[in-house]
């Protein structure tokens, strides 16, 4: 037999068995169609960077991420079946569950990202605004959806003050911040690593602008989790798993170098400020994810004795129409072990 025959009865075997292989391995991968809760910015970083790195792909998932606008919008769309995950805050998510008790398909936490809420209040120094009391007699503005508005009478309760004593003006997003720089209102609510930024970009520098941290004035709320809908749970429970592993994965190597995490950012959308999101990243770190609590048990968990108390006070504060319970809003048991979600060294 010729060299070249017998190449060829080598070759095409092996190339049939390929070719009958790869509609297999395609077919492993599960596809995923994941909702932000905002745009991208360095925050996103989080789950951008995980699945450039290729830490999905280990999981055999095929990982869409699209960006949000707002943590309600991100709920609904988990709910509606749109997406079968995303990116919300928690309160949002209760809000939801006690306000469609009938709903065929709620959304429930499967890991919590942002160990503390980002909530806070905004004025300038100018204005003589020190403390919670000193809101009394004053203008405060925000979107109506905005998550530090919505838990604003958590943080008068917390801090015993008289609501009636607070007027609120209404406004879309990108006007919260130029209505405070021009003196329209006086104070606003927002996250902290957003609202401080896009005042800096407004002209206004650190030093000129007070924060009040939700945290530090009585709010022990979480924010923002990972949610999956309740069929994708029943259906994937195994890609779910994997997404938290590959969460972990790509979350440890953001909070090892957040400057970094940016280009993933970039590369999704060229027109980012890599500068500022840079600083946007670092805030959100040192401020919600790096905490003492995550540090110290790991992140993506929660407590009980915390979680059913921030039940409550969102239970209230939104005046739902259904009593939540804790489980109703979460299920850690998705979670990769306490030992891998170790990872501040």
């Amino acid at each position: 037999m010729s060299p070249y025959r017998q190449l060829l009865r080598t070759l095409v075997p092996a190339v049939a068995a390929l070719v009958l292989a790869a509609p297999a391995a395609v077919a492993q991968d599960t596809k995923i169609k994941f909702q932000l809760d905002w745009r991208f910015e360095g925050p996103s970083a989080l789950f951008l960077l995980t699945k450039a790195k290729g830490y999905f792909a280990q999981e055999k998932l095929d990982v869409e991420i699209d960006a949000g606008n707002g943590s309600g919008n991100a709920v609904n769309r988990v709910a509606s079946g749109t997406y079968p995950m995303g990116f919300a805050d928690l309160a949002a998510l209760i809000e939801f569950v006690g306000n469609n008790p009938t709903a065929p398909a709620k959304p429930v936490a499967v890991m919590m990202v942002y160990d503390s809420t980002p909530a806070a209040v905004f004025s300038l120094k100018k204005t003589g605004i020190k403390s919670p009391s000193d809101l009394h007699g004053r203008k405060m503005g925000a979107p109506v959806f905005d998550a530090g508005r919505r838990a604003f009478p958590i943080f008068v309760k917390a801090n015993r003050l008289d609501a009636s004593k607070i007027a609120w003006t209404a406004m879309d997003p990108p006007l919260r911040e130029t209505m405070l720089a021009r003196g329209d209102v006086d104070a606003i609510t927002g996250f902290y690593f957003t609202s401080l930024l896009n005042l800096n970009a407004r002209g206004i520098k650190d030093e000129d602008v007070d924060v009040m941290m939700y945290p530090k004035y009585g709010v022990n709320l979480y924010g923002n989790a990972i949610i999956v809908s309740e069929a994708f749970l029943k259906e994937k429970p195994e890609a779910v798993r994997g997404f938290l592993r590959a969460m972990t994965k790509g979350i440890r190597d953001v909070v090892a170098d957040p400057d970094g995490a940016i280009r993933y950012v970039k590369e999704r959308d060229a027109l980012v400020d890599e500068a500022l999101e840079k600083r946007r990243m670092r805030l959100a770190v040192d401020s919600v994810i790096a905490t003492p609590t995550a540090k110290a048990d790991g992140i993506g968990g929660v407590q009980p004795a915390r979680l059913a108390d921030m039940v409550t006070q969102v239970s209230a504060a939104f005046e739902l129409k259904s009593a939540v319970k804790p489980e109703q809003v979460w299920n850690g048991s998705y979670l990769p072990p306490q030992a891998d979600r170790r990872i501040f060294r």
